[in-house]
């Protein structure tokens, strides 16, 4: 810092050192957080440096007012990001993408079966049909219904890597009487 526009740098440096503690207090009370603050105080002193030879009388109000117009525009800048920005990832909880990607998976799984089976567990699962209800939507038996939930979940379960039948609940036990649909 060269002593170039009136005042020179000790005027400057001796500011610095006789007020920059009452800045930084002010600046931490403005941001509430210590490294921003030195970050404040650093930017209104070198503004408040760029037009040192300009400043009449006291500087300290002048100073003080760049820091608080600059917290200012820190506070507008930081509530703009925090309502635009999206929150971290937390590891613990699965993230959308994976969410929507298990939905592929069994869209995917879905279309590889016969299209009563497909139906049977749409109807079943997703629109949450009776048996009696996805029975008589389709115009086949409840018995019917039934084979096709077991063999369409056992399917899925194989497309799709899932454990055993222990895992899913079917409404009722399914009683093999050889009957084909």
């Amino acid at each position: 810092m060269g002593a170039t526009d009136g005042r020179d740098d000790t005027a400057f440096e001796a500011f610095v050192a006789a007020r920059s503690a009452d800045l930084l207090r002010t600046a931490v009370l403005l941001t509430r957080d210590r490294g921003h603050a030195e970050d404040l105080l650093q930017t209104a002193l070198v503004k408040a440096y760029r037009r040192w030879n300009r400043i009449e009388g006291d500087p300290y109000p002048y100073v003080r007012r760049v820091l608080v117009t600059s917290a200012a525009s820190w506070w507008r800048l930081r509530s703009t990001q925090e309502i635009v920005s999206l929150p971290a990832s937390d590891p613990a909880t699965p993230d959308a993408t994976a969410a929507v990607d298990e939905r592929e998976r069994m869209a995917e799984a879905l279309a590889t079966l016969p299209p009563r089976m497909r139906a049977v567990l749409v109807l079943r699962y997703t629109e949450d049909l009776s048996e009696a209800g996805t029975a008589e939507l389709l115009g086949c038996s409840v018995h019917t219904v039934r084979s096709q939930t077991v063999r369409g979940l056992a399917r899925l379960r194989a497309l799709l890597g899932a454990p055993g039948p222990s895992t899913v609940l079917v409404p009722h036990p399914l009683h093999h009487t050889g009957e084909e649909s």
